[in-house]
């Protein structure tokens, strides 16, 4: 079943010290103040994944209608698009949890079991 911008907002905000909070007019996602997703980048029907360039790559392969990189030097470095209606919640729970992993400080994530 495709994903919702609120399904992304509960998983999202379902990662250790995850808050919401706001970067040039759009909904972002924090692990202790760095951010590890977004919403509506370039639209209302993506969001966006802090994730290193060989699991974007990975996630490009085997789900190609649901990620792309995002645009110039920011899809280079990983920061990829995620289409919600083309994924499924698993699907989204995973690429959100590389993200938060790729972001959050090694001391939180040696103190985490997630």
């Amino acid at each position: 079943m495709p994903v919702t911008a609120a399904t992304f907002r509960r998983l999202a905000l379902g990662l250790p010290e995850a808050s919401e909070g706001a970067h040039m007019g759009h909904p972002d996602f924090r692990v202790r103040n760095k951010i590890f997703a977004s919403l509506a980048v370039p639209d209302k029907a993506w969001g966006t994944v802090k994730l290193a360039p060989e699991q974007q790559e990975v996630l490009l392969a085997a789900e190609p209608a649901g990620f792309r990189p995002a645009a110039g030097a920011w899809g280079r470095r990983g920061w990829t698009q995620v289409h919600l209606a083309s994924v499924d919640a698993a699907t989204l729970e995973s690429a959100l949890r590389m993200a938060w992993r790729n972001t959050a400080p090694a001391r939180l994530l040696t103190n985490t079991t997630r």
